[in-house]
């Protein structure tokens, strides 16, 4: 499998994501080619000082950057020479299984939905925050941001996207999806909710366990949480509140050090037809390293695959 890496996204660009790729190789799967693409002269620097051999690593000269500041479709048409625009040139040509990069959000999502596209049937793609458990199990938050102002049917196919993301690449094996909401009984909460419930707990491809509150977000109550993007978002930062206030305060407590994002890498975008990761803008060594885990994970599950079956499932 080959994996392509923007080397200059993030803050701390490229030294992490070298030093990432480094602690990769310690324990790397021997199928898999990394291709680097970005500044050669900076990241040929870097290699010999972390021990990464050339025969590990593909690199792509990029002379551009699309830095986060800049508007994701104008950066993306003005700088085809790009680390990203690149990236998305080997998705989309079939040299790359699989992209990832932790610089600007908004490009990698334009980037996506131009090169190698929505999975027929997805409406929109989404994007999702892993929720640590109380119990030391992982859940899947969706959307967090990408889709603010959602339809029932987003919803429902955040649900479908979720679930098959838990199943076979967090390994639940039936996933449980709640839907966030003010109460748990039926019929609660906005238009949007009270429209929504109806549409999961008719649809078979799901194992819908109806309405969550927010208390129940960190328990193991459900595996798959749905909502909205501005509410997912909300809960997303609140989240990552925490986990700075617990660092600041020198807490040192099993559950609440697992809020650290640098242990899950990225977030895959759902329903497009190849693994692309977003990593955060401030990733690390460790962060860059899950990534490509994850990445490898999703070629080797094909779950875009799985994704394009159950769509094809449901039109019919």
């Amino acid at each position: 499998m080959n994996i392509a890496l923007d080397m200059m996204g993030g803050d701390f660009a490229p030294l992490e994501a070298v030093k990432g790729i480094e602690i990769y190789l310690q324990q790397k799967n021997a199928a898999t080619k990394l291709f680097l693409i970005g500044d050669e002269t900076a990241i040929q620097k870097l290699l010999p000082q972390h021990a990464i051999p050339a025969d590990d690593i593909t690199l792509i000269h990029a002379a551009q950057v699309i830095e986060m500041y800049e508007h994701p479709t104008k950066a993306l048409k003005e700088k085809q020479q790009s680390s990203i625009a690149i990236g998305f040139q080997l998705l989309a040509t079939g040299k790359a299984d699989a992209f990832i990069s932790a610089g600007n959000t908004g490009a990698m999502m334009v980037g996506a939905l131009y090169s190698i596209k929505a999975i027929e049937g997805v409406m929109r793609p989404t994007i999702g925050a892993y929720m640590p458990k109380e119990n030391g199990n992982l859940g899947l938050l969706l959307d967090v941001g990408l889709n603010a102002d959602c339809k029932p049917e987003n919803l429902l196919q955040f649900a479908v996207l979720g679930s098959l993301f838990a199943q076979h690449i967090l390994q639940v094996e039936k996933p449980r999806v709640g839907l966030l909401n003010l109460g748990e009984e039926e019929g609660k909460g906005n238009i949007l909710t009270q429209a929504t419930f109806p549409l999961l707990k008719n649809n078979t491809l799901i194992n819908f366990i109806g309405n969550i509150e927010g208390r129940d977000v960190l328990l193991d109550k459900a595996d798959v949480i749905v909502c909205e993007g501005f509410t997912g978002n909300v809960i997303l930062k609140f989240a990552e509140s925490i986990y700075d206030i617990v660092q600041r305060r020198r807490i040192d407590d099993e559950h609440f050090n697992r809020f650290n994002f640098e242990n899950y890498g990225g977030v895959p975008v759902l329903g497009v037809n190849k693994p692309v990761i977003i990593g955060h803008g401030i990733s690390h060594a460790t962060a860059f390293k899950n990534m490509i885990l994850i990445a490898e994970r999703m070629i080797e599950k094909d779950l875009s695959g799985k994704i394009r079956e159950s769509f094809v499932m449901r039109d019919q």
